[in-house]
């Protein structure tokens, strides 16, 4: 199969329970270039769940399915699906340090056993065209010396895994929540700087802690590319200016407005039986952040969206509310001016 090359240069972290399929067709509007992650999907839940894990619509390309997992064989038949379901990348965590994850031999833990991604990546390789990459941590537990780091990465590359993107904290297996774990151990931009330097052939994006463009613009400078996650969630219009910003695309910017209209028409295609306007709209609560309205818009979705008889034109309405509380807004400045 032909494969479509795209630029790594930034991307949106797989955050479980909120990149699913309408964020990312939410975010694909704001940029054409991002690289877009799926939540981590497990090899159990696509090899033997009754859902379909892999759905995804076409306007989200380049689109990347994370992958948990530990057993070869069943990583290699997980990646033959997505690659056959046209998914641009498989990427296997080994960073999330969840206790459920733990339990069931994927995630952060795996950065203590080097020689299972290798036999993952190699296996994963032998059947798929598309890239299998891997995103980890700096380190686990007392497992966070750069020396613990670098062999890691040395077995894992050397199976043939040429781009890693790395969350620059350490992960507490014990004794940490997911959460705390995304910000109680200290970042460590350093260290990956330091990885990038030592292996200059290998493709290393960072991670964690990463929220304006400008920070963005400074870490290229010593890696290859940057993943931003959360900030992108909570202000999900500063994807708008990636393309220009990072990919050198000026293309015109679509208005919070557009969006909105795009949005709607999107909801108004969805034929699932258990479908929700909310579905959508909760992954679009920030779209308005630091504007005029952005509190009556997160307001009004709230009310209306969730519920036994959620709002059908709940967008439009949202925007009606808005657009009338920034136009009295600029009344009210125009009148003090005069």
């Amino acid at each position: 199969m032909s494969i479509t090359p795209f630029n790594r240069q930034f991307s949106v972290a797989p955050m479980l329970d909120w990149t699913d399929r309408h964020c990312r067709y939410f975010l694909r509007q704001l940029s054409q270039h991002t690289l877009l992650y799926t939540e981590m999907v497990t090899t159990g839940a696509l090899i033997f769940g009754k859902g379909d894990y892999l759905a995804f619509n076409e306007a989200e390309h380049p689109v990347a399915l994370q992958l948990g997992g530990s057993d070869a064989a069943d990583m290699a038949r997980c990646a033959v699906m997505a690659q056959e379901r046209g998914y641009d990348e498989v990427n296997i965590n080994v960073g999330c340090p969840s206790d459920r994850v733990k339990n069931g031999s994927f995630g952060a833990c795996l950065m203590a056993q080097p020689e299972m991604v290798a036999a993952s990546v190699k296996a994963m390789q032998q059947d798929v065209d598309i890239p299998v990459t891997v995103k980890c941590r700096i380190g686990i537990d007392d497992m966070d010396e750069y020396e613990d780091f670098s062999r890691f990465i040395d077995i894992v590359a050397e199976a043939g895994c040429d781009t890693f993107i790395v969350h620059a904290r350490k992960a507490w297996l014990k004794g940490l929540s997911p959460k705390e774990n995304r910000e109680v151990p200290p970042l460590n931009y350093p260290r990956v700087h330091q990885l990038k330097q030592a292996y200059p052939g290998l493709n290393i994006s960072i991670n964690g802690g990463i929220k304006t463009l400008e920070q963005t613009r400074e870490q290229l400078q010593q890696v290859d590319g940057v993943m931003m996650g959360r900030e992108i969630y909570a202000n999900p219009y500063l994807l708008s200016q990636v393309d220009a910003a990072i990919f050198g695309d000026a293309h015109k910017i679509p208005s919070r407005s557009d969006i909105v209209h795009i949005m709607q028409r999107y909801i108004e295609q969805q034929d699932e039986p258990y479908f929700k306007p909310w579905h959508v709209a909760r992954h679009m609560l920030g779209l308005f952040q630091n504007q005029v309205g952005g509190r009556i818009w997160r307001r009004y979705l709230s009310q209306h969206g969730t519920g036994k008889n959620p709002d059908p034109n709940l967008l439009m309405n949202a925007l009606a509310q808005v657009e009338q509380a920034q136009q009295e807004a600029a009344e009210y400045r125009a009148s003090q001016v005069g």
